[in-house]
Order: C-alpha cells, then sequence, then structure tokens
C-alpha cells in the first residue's frame, strides 16, 4: 500500500482536483446545480461557472457531493476513499487519524462521509435474481441493543431461560439477500419477524427466482411466492444440497462481523446501516481494482449530504 501513495492525487491538491474530476465527471464538467455541460473556468482553478443563463451559479467537484463544504484537503479525500476502497474488512477514523496525521473529528468526517458515498439504495434499484437466477436470504444478530430498549420477556410474554444472554433476544438484527454470484443487499431491521422478512425479501427479489434460506420458519410463506423455495438444515448439520446452499450469504456475514469485531470493535446502533452499507459495497465492487473501486465511491457521493445536525 506504501507504493500506491506515491501517486500525485495523494500528496498534491491539484493533482487530487483532477483524479476527483476523472472520477466525478468522466466526459468533462457538468452543473451539479442543472445538470447542463455548458460551463466556463473562472479565475480561481477548479471553480467553474455554469453557462445555462437560468443558472449561472459556480460549482466545483465537491459541490452537491458528501465533501461539500468540507475544509479538508483534497489529498486528504483521495486518501480516505482509497483506504476504504482498498481494506476489505475496513478501516477505522482512529486509523484513518494516524495515517493523515490529522486531528480525530476531521478523520470520524471523512469516515462517514465515504461510507455514506458507499451507500446504495432507492426506489431505482432492479429486483435482484430472474428467472433461473438464485437468491440466498438468511438473518444475523450483531450488537446488543441498547439498555432502553431491551426487553426482559419473549415476545410469546415468557421469561428468558437464561436471562437473555444466548439467542437473538436483545441484539441488532440484521436481514441480508445475496445473488449466487452478484451483489448483496443488507438491512438492519428493529426486528426480523416474519412480515419484515417477507417485505424485504418480496421488495428486492424476482419473483421467478429460486429463493435459498436454511430451515428458519421466516421464509416458509414468503417462499410460497417464488418460483421454488429449496432449503438446508443447519441443525442437521447439512450446508449443501447438489446447488441448495447459504454459504454465500454466509461468507457476507462473516466478513461482515470480523470486521467489525477485529476492527471497528464498537458501533452505535444509529450508524449499523452506514457500516452495512460500506460492507455491502465492498462485496458488490470485488471484482475489480481499488483504484476503480474509489472512483466508483467518489461517483456515489454525487447528490448526498451528511451534516452534523439535520435542517428542521
Amino acid at each position: 500500500m506504501a507504493n500506491v501513495f506515491k501517486e500525485a492525487h495523494f500528496h498534491d491538491e491539484e493533482a487530487a482536483r483532477k483524479w476527483f474530476e476523472a472520477a466525478r465527471w468522466p466526459e468533462g464538467p457538468n452543473c451539479p446545480h442543472c445538470g447542463t455541460v455548458k460551463h466556463y473556468a473562472t479565475k480561481k482553478v477548479g471553480r467553474y461557472r455554469c453557462s445555462e443563463p437560468t443558472c449561472r451559479k459556480d460549482y466545483t467537484v465537491m459541490t452537491k457531493s458528501v465533501m461539500e463544504r468540507s475544509h479538508a484537503p483534497l489529498t486528504q479525500w483521495a486518501a480516505a476513499f482509497h483506504l476504504y476502497a482498498s481494506s476489505k474488512k475496513g478501516f477505522t477514523a482512529t486509523q484513518l487519524q494516524r495515517h493523515l496525521d490529522c486531528q480525530y473529528n476531521t478523520a470520524w468526517f471523512l469516515h462517514h462521509r465515504v461510507m455514506e458515498a458507499m451507500r446504495r439504495g432507492g426506489l431505482d434499484l432492479p429486483p435482484m435474481g430472474g428467472p433461473g437466477e438464485i437468491v440466498e436470504a438468511d438473518e444475523t444478530y450483531f450488537g446488543n441493543v441498547p439498555e432502553s430498549k431491551r426487553r426482559d420477556k419473549t415476545t410469546r410474554g415468557r421469561a428468558y431461560t437464561k436471562g437473555g444472554k444466548s439467542g437473538p433476544s436483545n441484539k441488532r438484527a440484521i436481514v441480508s439477500l445475496v445473488e449466487r454470484g452478484g451483489n448483496v443487499r443488507s438491512f438492519h431491521v428493529a426486528v426480523a419477524d416474519g412480515v419484515t422478512v417477507a417485505r424485504i425479501v418480496n421488495e428486492n427479489v424476482h419473483r421467478e427466482s429460486r429463493l435459498h434460506t436454511d430451515e428458519s420458519r421466516l421464509y416458509t410463506k414468503v417462499g410460497k411466492e417464488y418460483a421454488a423455495h429449496e432449503t438446508v438444515n443447519h441443525r442437521a448439520k447439512e450446508y449443501a444440497r447438489g446447488d441448495v446452499t447459504t454459504n454465500s450469504v454466509e461468507g457476507f456475514f462473516s466478513i461482515f462481523k470480523r470486521g467489525m469485531r477485529g476492527n471497528y470493535q464498537h458501533c452505535a446502533e444509529k450508524n449499523l446501516h452506514r457500516y452495512l452499507a460500506e460492507f455491502d459495497f465492498r462485496y458488490n465492487t470485488r471484482g475489480i481494482t481499488d483504484g476503480e473501486r474509489a472512483a466508483l465511491a467518489v461517483k456515489g457521493g454525487e447528490g448526498k449530504r451528511l451534516t452534523y445536525r439535520q435542517p428542521y
């Protein structure tokens, strides 16, 4: 990794600006306010002015992105994007602080905004799978919920037999869908019950897909709506039967948990969705180089803002 950071855009501000512009605007600058490509350069290097008569606004490569109004140098932003894109199990804000030799609040600022750039979502995402395709679904639990939200009884009203220290109770629930050989989508949910799981599966998986799960009864009802619902029985130590398996989604959970426990160690529940987005992004772009992955993350930061306090 040391050789990588000899590249100019990690230590030269002008080179960093050109690298960000190439990643965000591969065909040349276009106005983030109105979308037009007509522009001209101002006297300040890197600042452009829209030529559209109804717009005429100035903009830079940072405008309308996760980098907007940041005082951190572009060289630090370039290093942050590359480090988070190339570190398979994550890269903490403390590590970033040491690497950039900056204050922790600067590293924390960069950390959360790069993760926001990696987040994918929205109604425009196509359904996973398709005719003859396989989608694996599973749920896992990571970290404890805050004490104020913890239950002292099961959902059926019975007291915990082991004090709630084992099993999924009072833990943060995560549901993930993995397209065999393709992408993953992960969701942090308040509770992983049949209704919640069914909603996530129905909103994200093509009805003609083959749905592969374990023996959990959460998928029994929703599985009937798909071309096939095939299961493996983990309780009987069955992990594969022909091509029926949940090994892909289990492998993703393994990478996620090793990164969270080994690197991040602590994660507030309100930020869990961002860490999931980060691991989803790296998993979904595993077939390309680190540089290409970093450029994709820069592109993904368009139109996103993450402020310290949400406006009223």
